[in-house]
């Protein structure tokens, strides 16, 4: 039995094949979201990898942002549903989840079966989101794939107040003003990120080992700033971007039988 899972996010598209629904045949993943040729781009990617066509495949969910306008999809599930059953698959051991998206926040909390039990979203400003990161990432200059090690050289972080990204984007430009170092505004900004999602995170209660999924995970400067916040270990597995797609893969598979 052959299933796959497409995630089509708001800024990347994502894919996972799976075997009767336990093993990885393909991942694939491309930075363009609903609206671009990304989701059809990471469902040839996948396919392609694994050696399959279309035809082959037994069933198809599709989740994320732009589910609904995936072509071809047996099915469509919701994001937070998927998340859930991917960082099951990847981190069994993890009950709260986050995902920082590109336009949203959200914290999970999950049974020890995956099944998800709770969820709190923000999807009203972009403050504590991807689109937060990629904003102040070209304040400075940077690529949003350099703050997570620029912030690791901080020794002072900045402090950044503002919660309207706008504002917060005016106080980054004071900072750089000011003559603050990069790596200390980089470090201000993950708290920022981490103290709006971390607030996510307590509203539903923060139960075990906590895992975070989605690209975002991939920022260490994130990471630490959650745990911070937290105070307590986040738990990152090196595919968390894919555990939407995944979790999608592993529904399809149940419904596939």
């Amino acid at each position: 039995m052959i299933t796959m899972g497409v995630d089509v996010g708001s800024t990347s598209s994502k894919a996972v094949i799976l075997r009767d629904g336990k093993e990885i045949l393909a991942k694939a993943a491309v930075p363009m979201g609903t609206g671009t040729p990304g989701p059809g781009q990471a469902l040839e990617l996948a396919l392609t990898q694994a050696g399959l066509t279309r035809d082959q495949i037994d069933c198809l969910v599709a989740t994320g942002y732009g589910r609904l306008t995936f072509p071809g999809a047996d099915h469509q599930v919701s994001e937070v549903t998927c998340h859930g059953r991917g960082i099951h698959f990847l981190l069994p051991e993890a009950r709260t989840v986050i995902d920082i998206g590109g336009q949203d926040a959200k914290a999970l909390q999950i049974s020890d079966k995956g099944k998800l039990l709770n969820f709190v979203m923000n999807d009203k400003c972009a403050a504590g989101t991807g689109r937060f990161l990629d904003v102040m990432a070209k304040v400075l200059g940077i690529p949003v794939e350099g703050l997570g090690d620029l912030s690791a050289q901080s020794e002072q972080p900045v402090s950044i107040s503002n919660v309207c990204t706008v504002f917060a984007e005016s106080e980054v430009i004071s900072h750089l003003a000011a003559g603050a170092k990069l790596s200390d505004i980089a470090a201000g900004i993950h708290t920022s990120v981490a103290r709006r999602v971390a607030a996510l995170a307590l509203r539903i209660g923060v139960e075990g080992q906590v895992a975070m999924s989605g690209g975002v995970a991939l920022n260490q400067g994130v990471v630490r700033a959650m745990a911070a916040e937290l105070k307590r270990p986040i738990l990152v597995h090196e595919d968390a971007q894919l555990a939407g797609a995944l979790g999608a893969a592993l529904l399809a598979a149940e419904r596939a039988r």
